[in-house]
């Protein structure tokens, strides 16, 4: 028995009548059977014909339960009111009667087979068998990624929300010519009667099970050139729909379709569109199949040795000022061993290309972007950490290990309330003795006003920054040198505290020795961010 409903039959027969394919008739039928949508598409096309053969007068559904998840429906019928009752050119059609069953049978297969359907553009026919899915499977083997489930997504042509409509509109309008009633089910989505036939083909072809929440995601990207242009009088009837958009490349999306044909009225749409919609000559186009796996996160702690050296590329109108880079000298390992397409580097704060990072590092975190490898042990990124340090005498990491998304946030919580210890070496115009700069050391929670550093004010917006000298420790060298360990707020600029950067920065070093300071060194000795946790050696 058949699980579409007897009402259904002449819904049925008028849909295969006008080139539907046998899925797409079921999902206008709102059949929710999983299993029934995997059948071959000739078996379903001949179980469709067998139905209309026969005589039953059963109200109600007929045969087949499946237990199966709801799904997800398309609403195309909430325009049922003002309708011109005439098609596209103009004319009612000429349609059996529902009682004439003798030979639409047969009628109904002849012309539903080798056609391309009207309606999902040949999705539901040819890219359904077993040879497009080997062809989407050899695409993700062919790309070597790790991956344990995926997660399956499907791009489709914008037209092809204005043919599900014509299509129903089409239906519902021959429907009144016969007399007979329409129910307003919803249809069940093509997106999601696609993935039903292709996910478990594609789990047993990958070896893998199919899952929402994967990070692994293989897609086709469909298209159909032969029918692109028939979205274009929806731009005519609701021009505030079709908005460009950056990174789009038409202004026909999917979703601003949908909103148009939400919009326009069921007689508009009817006198510029035929309604049901034609058979093309041409299926559609897979024009990619796409694999992408979910960006994996690294972190850990970095120490900077050399004064030449900057935290990411220096490059000023396009020419590199230096070589190489923090940045690039941690990368460059990691990109090898995950086999990433790009990466993201972010950091606890920065120092400038002559200053040094030492004590226990600088908190770092790294986003590598669609990783081919994604599985470490803890073994194997002892040995990355360690190919990293054996690379480059400038640097040194520790701590390396993977991380969540989440996890990367703990970095930068409250990164203004965080305290930085440093040691500047400083020189005076004007000798010093020791008893001149003692003082220093009783001075706690010194409030500074800092206005944006001449040296950075290019790149940063002019502000007034207030920043808190915690505490402060002096040791003499002598009569024109000493160093300062300080321990301050995060973000104050320690530079610009010793030289006062032409008084933008208030007090500082100069004004209160009463004399010119200046500063030689600087180096970040802590950075107090606990995270990411240690690990042990």
């Amino acid at each position: 028995m058949f699980p579409v409903a007897e009402k259904d039959r002449a819904v049925v027969q008028l849909l295969l009548d006008a080139g539907t394919c046998p899925r797409c008739v079921l999902r206008f039928c709102s059949v929710g059977s999983q299993l029934l949508y995997r059948h071959p598409q000739q078996d379903l096309l001949k179980d469709l014909q067998e139905f209309l053969k026969s005589s039953q007068e059963k109200e109600g559904t007929v045969g087949l339960d499946v237990a199966d998840p709801p799904c997800k429906r398309l609403r195309l019928g909430h325009q049922e009111e003002g309708a011109d009752e005439l098609n596209h050119n103009g004319a009612i059609p000429q349609l059996p009667s529902a009682g004439d069953t003798g030979n639409t049978g047969n009628a109904a297969l002849d012309s539903s087979a080798g056609r391309v359907c009207n309606v999902c553009l040949g999705i539901l026919q040819e890219f359904c068998e077993p040879d497009f899915v080997k062809k989407v499977c050899q695409k993700v083997n062919s790309a070597d990624y790790q991956f344990t489930s995926f997660v399956f997504s499907v791009s489709l042509p914008p037209q092809l929300s204005v043919r599900e409509r014509a299509a129903w509109l089409g239906v519902k309008q021959q429907m009144r010519n016969l007399g007979l009633p329409l129910a307003k089910d919803d249809i069940v989505q093509l997106k999601e009667a696609y993935k039903w036939i292709i996910h478990p083909q594609l789990a047993e072809e990958l070896g893998v099970p199919a899952d929402g929440k994967s990070l692994f995601e293989v897609s086709v990207v469909f298209a159909h050139p032969e029918t692109d242009e028939e979205c274009h009088f929806l731009a005519t009837a609701c021009p505030d729909c079709f908005k460009p958009a950056k990174n789009k490349q038409s202004v026909f999306t999917r979703m601003a379709v949908v909103k148009a044909l939400e919009r326009i009225k069921e007689e508009d749409f009817l006198k510029h569109f035929p309604c049901p919609p034609s058979s093309p000559k041409n299926l559609c186009d897979a024009l990619e199949i796409q694999c992408n796996n979910g960006a994996v996160f690294v972190a850990g702690r970095y120490n900077k040795y050399s004064r030449n050296l900057p935290q990411t590329p220096w490059i000023i109108d396009g020419e590199r000022k230096l070589e190489s880079s923090v940045e690039e000298l941690i990368s460059e390992h990691l990109m090898a061993e995950f086999k990433a397409d790009s990466f993201n580097f972010s950091s606890s704060g920065r120092e400038d290309v002559d200053v040094r990072t030492l004590g226990n590092g600088r908190p770092f975190a790294m986003e590598l972007v669609n990783p081919r490898r994604i599985h470490f042990s803890a073994e194997e990124m002892r040995r990355l950490q360690q190919a990293i340090n054996d690379s480059s005498d400038k640097i040194q990491v520790r701590d390396l290990q993977l991380v969540t998304r989440e996890a990367i946030g703990r970095m930068k919580e409250g990164e203004e309330e965080k305290t930085k210890t440093y040691s500047a070496l400083i020189w005076t115009d004007k000798a010093i003795q020791r008893e001149d700069i003692v003082f220093l050391d009783d001075i706690k929670e010194l409030r500074l006003e800092q206005k944006t550093p001449l040296r950075v004010l290019h790149r940063r917006p002019l502000a007034v920054r207030c920043r808190l000298i915690h505490s402060m420790r002096s040791e003499y060298i002598d009569q024109h040198h000493f160093r300062l360990h300080l321990r301050t707020q995060a973000g104050t600029y320690i530079k610009e505290f010793v030289h006062g950067d032409f008084g933008r920065t208030k007090p500082n070093i100069g004004s209160l020795l009463n004399r010119t300071a200046d500063i030689l060194e600087l180096d970040v000795e802590s950075v107090d961010v606990d995270w990411p946790p240690t690990l042990a050696e």
